[in-house]
């Protein structure tokens, strides 16, 4: 079993461009069904972001490809495409029940 300080202290990788998300800040968890439906990673615009509000990139559980001792492989098309995407859902496919 993984405790979600485990899943925090890990570097998110998207293997679809190989590009690093960063690390997890939050964990979306349904209570409801008692199970974790997505991370939350951070992400910052322009040069001077320090300054800005940080937007967040919410990563679905599906899109979780493999949890390893230092990173989490994610396949995410599209997360970097343009600034329009900052703070947007990538669960294109997920099924609302």
């Amino acid at each position: 079993m993984i405790s979600t300080q485990d899943i925090k202290n890990k570097e998110i990788i998207n293997i679809h461009d190989g590009k690093s998300l960063g690390y997890v800040t939050d964990i979306e968890i349904n209570l409801e069904k008692g199970r974790v439906e997505a991370i939350i990673v951070p992400v910052q615009s322009g040069f001077f972001s320090f300054f800005s509000k940080e937007n967040e990139y919410i990563i679905r559980w599906k899109d979780i490809k493999k949890i390893g001792e230092d990173v989490i492989l994610v396949d995410v098309k599209n997360i970097f495409n343009s600034d329009e995407n900052e703070g947007n859902n990538y669960d294109n496919e997920m099924d609302m029940d």
